[in-house]
């Protein structure tokens, strides 16, 4: 495993497992973040065309972490939750339309779609706690009415890894709409929009992506851009923006047709050095090095007594995420335990949660396992 401690000196008290949840920022972000607030304070919004640079620039490096070549379908979106609704709430659904999901989804990808109950659109659940293929189980839902599917490309509780590829052919098969959630692996697997082909593809930047909240990629297919309705306005999503004393407006034409008000410059400047290091790193390097360490982490919980892993454990199968559960053991006690001993990690779906990333140290995983151990 190769050592990346200079750029994560994170405090040797805590081990730090919770990517899934907040990610800590890498050196370079934090570094960033001073600058932009040092020129604040010194100059102001004096070089706020510096600032649009970096703004184009991170949709530039989002892109390729899309693997696409242009910023075409780039939008930029407070958060998971308000990049869902703006797809949600654009489409132009049909009384008895249908939305499938998974029993295994975060809130925010689950309640947006709810919500439109009121529009007499209803929510399938798919149940991914059976034997049954994922994508089989999805598909045995599909009738006429079906509309859009929308699937983390990596569960948060149960660290299952869906096969995008293989449920954008489905989709395409039924002529449905395709959203993907990769809030849980972008930043931390490859992902390759030329081959899923999804519709719409959501993800805040403050997990893999090791970088602030309140900041999310909001990719949009072109063709989808002009057929999803506004809900909401302001003055940059418009058609020539600076010129503030026309009476007359149109909404842009491109994709900042979605980003009604001012931009999150905070957000761009982290976001932005954070894809900068992982472009630098390469997602081929950061994927097999997180690999790594779940291949280890994995081995070495599996020597736990008594301790039964939640998640999947074939590689293709998997992201950064396993959770665990210990045989007549509360998992919520058990995560308080392990939080106040200083191992970082989460309570969910049932058991405790690990999620390492490609940096975390072996010297880490090993102090968690043993304080773990000792626990126990």
């Amino acid at each position: 495993m190769q050592n990346f401690n200079k750029h994560f000196p994170q405090d040797p008290s805590i081990c730090y497992l919770n990517h899934a949840a907040v990610s800590p920022w890498p050196l370079c972000t934090a570094q960033a973040l001073s600058t932009f607030a040092q020129e604040n304070l010194t100059f102001g919004a004096t070089n706020y065309l510096k600032w649009l640079e970096i703004e184009q620039q991170l949709r530039t490096r989002l892109a390729k972490l899309l693997n696409l070549n242009n910023t075409d379908e780039i939008s930029l979106a407070k958060s998971t939750s308000e990049a869902l609704s703006i797809i949600a709430y654009g489409i132009d659904w049909q009384e008895g339309d249908e939305v499938i999901i998974s029993n295994h989804e975060f809130p925010s990808n689950r309640i947006v779609w709810e919500s439109l109950a009121q529009f007499g659109v209803r929510t399938i659940i798919a149940d991914f706690s059976s034997h049954i293929d994922p994508i089989d189980e999805i598909e045995s839902h599909i009738n006429k009415r079906t509309r859009l599917i929308s699937i983390s490309s990596v569960q948060y509780a149960s660290g299952l890894r869906i096969d995008l590829e293989a449920l954008s052919h489905t989709c395409k098969k039924h002529q449905l709409l395709l959203c993907v959630d990769a809030i849980q692996s972008l930043g931390a697997i490859p992902f390759d929009q030329n081959k899923i082909n999804a519709d719409f593809i959501v993800a805040d930047g403050h997990k893999w992506m090791m970088a602030a909240e309140g900041l999310a990629l909001l990719y949009i297919k072109k063709e989808q851009q002009s057929q999803l309705k506004l809900n909401q306005y302001g003055w940059h999503m418009i058609k020539n923006r600076g010129d503030y004393a026309a009476s007359e407006w149109q909404p842009a034409e491109d994709e900042t047709r979605f980003e009604c008000g001012s931009p999150n410059m905070l957000g761009i400047h982290t976001l932005n050095a954070s894809l900068g290091f992982i472009h630098d790193i390469g997602m081929n390097t950061i994927a097999d090095e997180l690999n790594k360490r779940m291949n280890y982490l994995t081995g070495q919980l599996s020597k736990i007594p008594n301790l039964s892993i939640i998640s999947p454990i074939e590689e293709k199968l998997r992201g950064g995420i396993i959770t665990f559960h210990i045989n007549k053991i509360d998992s919520n006690s058990l995560y308080s335990a392990l939080m106040k001993k200083g191992v970082i990690c989460a309570n969910r779906g049932g058991g405790v949660r690990f999620s390492p990333h490609f940096y975390t140290s072996q010297v880490v995983m090993d102090s968690a396992i043993k304080q773990l151990k000792e626990l126990l």
